[in-house]
């Protein structure tokens, strides 16, 4: 993720989960992985971790920064990039 300016990482996204089952991430700047257990998503935000079984991209549109999941989510976490934790430490001892 070297390289990302922090104009970039301003950039929202929204996440809309139906069910446990369908999720929709708009504001996605990449897919880093994706398989049927696990996919990492980067946005805005940072990384974001999708854990789950049967996971499946029913749309991906980089384009307009949008991904459509089916299966079955377990969990959602965020990880932050080293250029946030960096932004923040630099931040914080302005």
């Amino acid at each position: 993720m070297a390289g990302i300016s922090e104009e970039t990482m301003a950039v929202g996204h929204r996440l809309v989960l139906e069910g446990r089952n369908k999720l929709t991430v708009t504001g996605v700047l990449d897919v880093e992985r994706f398989d049927e257990e696990a996919a990492v998503l980067e946005t805005g935000g940072g990384s974001l971790i999708l854990r789950g079984s049967g996971l499946h991209v029913e749309e991906l549109d980089l384009r307009a920064g949008q991904v459509k999941v089916s299966g079955q989510v377990d969990s959602l976490t965020y990880e932050e990039t080293n250029m946030t934790q960096g932004s923040f430490l630099s931040r914080l001892f302005r």
